[in-house]
């Protein structure tokens, strides 16, 4: 009997030490996107149909690739993010995600149990618009449309951005249910100033 108890306290102290985490660390983890309202259509792909609705695309293959951060990903930090606990040098939770689009990736992380993250997507020579909009900033000449999800019941609090940038189109997604950093569009909007201010970097 005594044997029986210490095993089952060991399993559980067992237990209880592999869900310790560090609280604000990038993690590997289920992706964290809303379902993208982006335009899908592929600039590489010289078959595919502008006037297509939108709701009748086929979803992204959101596997991750490895390979080098991209060059429009790599003018995003961890540290230009309000996120505690990444160093600058920490590459994106995933790179190359959305096969619709030249460059993509994310950057994902919890706090307080709770998955927040900023996502990005870059087509050459094509802007990228937005199915609906809430409505625009005028961010450094650069017309930015934004849809505003904050409070849409069927997703994640999100904020959707996309503007025209290095000859073709950027799209910004941030999802923060936290409350801790602000609105998601605040948050989107500061994203968007950065990668504009090092558009020509």
């Amino acid at each position: 009997m005594r044997r029986l108890v210490l095993l089952l306290a060991v399993l559980v102290l067992a237990s209880g030490c592999a869900r310790a985490t560090v609280e604000g660390s990038p993690v590997a983890q289920k992706p964290l996107d809303v379902t993208s309202p982006f335009d899908q259509e592929s600039s590489t792909d010289p078959s595919t149909d502008p006037g297509t609705d939108p709701s009748e695309s086929t979803e992204p293959d959101t596997a991750p690739i490895d390979g080098e951060i991209t060059p429009v990903c790599a003018k995003l930090k961890w540290t230009d993010l309000p996120y505690p606990g990444a160093k600058a040098e920490t590459p994106p939770t995933q790179i190359n995600y959305d096969s619709t689009f030249e460059e993509s990736c994310r950057w994902t992380t919890k706090v307080d149990d709770v998955e927040v993250g900023v996502s990005l997507r870059y087509r050459e020579a094509k802007q990228i618009t937005i199915e609906r909009t809430t409505g625009e900033w005028n961010v450094k000449d650069h017309k930015v449309m934004y849809l505003d999800r904050s409070d849409e019941p069927d997703v994640e609090p999100s904020c959707v951005v996309a503007l025209p940038y290095a000859g073709g189109g950027l799209g910004i997604i941030v999802i923060d249910s936290s409350g801790k950093f602000g609105t998601v569009c605040d948050q989107a909007r500061k994203v968007a100033e950065v990668m504009v201010d090092r558009e020509t970097a």
